[in-house]
C-alpha cells in the first residue's frame, strides 16, 4: 500500500514509477546468437541490441511455433516495422525494444537459408 501511495504521490510531481528498461546485447557470430537464452522481466520494456560479426546477413524472428513454420517456407530480406522481426545486415548493428505483458517462452530463429540447420536458434524466457 505504501508502494502504490509513493507511486502516486510521484507521479503527480512527474516523476515516474515504472520499472526503468533493460538492455541486453546479442552477438551474432559464426552463425550462432550470444547468448543463445535471454530472460527478461515482464512488464519491463527490454531492448535488444544485435551486433552482426560476421561477414554474412542475419536475422533475428522472435515468435511460437507457427511465427517459425511462417519464415521456413520464405525468408523475407528485409523486416521493416515489425519490433519482433529484425534484419542485421553484415558487419553492422541494429535494435529495438520490446514489452512483454505475460510470461512465456518463444523462440528466436535466423531464418536465411541454412542459418537455422547451423544452429542460429535461440530462446527468450519472459518471466
Amino acid at each position: 500500500m505504501r508502494l502504490l501511495f509513493a507511486c502516486a504521490a510521484l507521479t503527480m510531481v512527474g516523476a515516474a514509477c515504472a520499472p526503468s528498461a533493460q538492455v541486453v546485447e546479442v552477438l551474432m557470430r559464426h552463425s550462432k546468437f550470444e547468448p543463445a537464452v535471454i530472460s527478461v522481466p515482464r512488464g519491463v520494456p527490454v531492448t535488444l541490441v544485435f551486433k552482426n560479426a560476421d561477414p554474412i546477413d542475419h536475422e533475428w524472428i522472435l515468435g511460437d511455433a507457427a511465427v517459425h513454420e511462417r519464415h521456413r517456407s520464405g525468408t523475407e530480406p528485409v523486416h521493416e516495422g515489425r519490433a519482433d522481426e529484425i534484419g542485421v545486415p553484415a558487419l553492422s548493428e541494429r535494435s529495438t525494444t520490446l514489452a512483454f505483458g505475460a510470461p512465456a517462452s518463444l523462440a528466436f530463429i535466423c531464418h536465411l537459408p541454412g542459418h537455422e540447420r547451423y544452429g542460429m536458434v535461440g530462446r527468450l524466457e519472459v518471466r
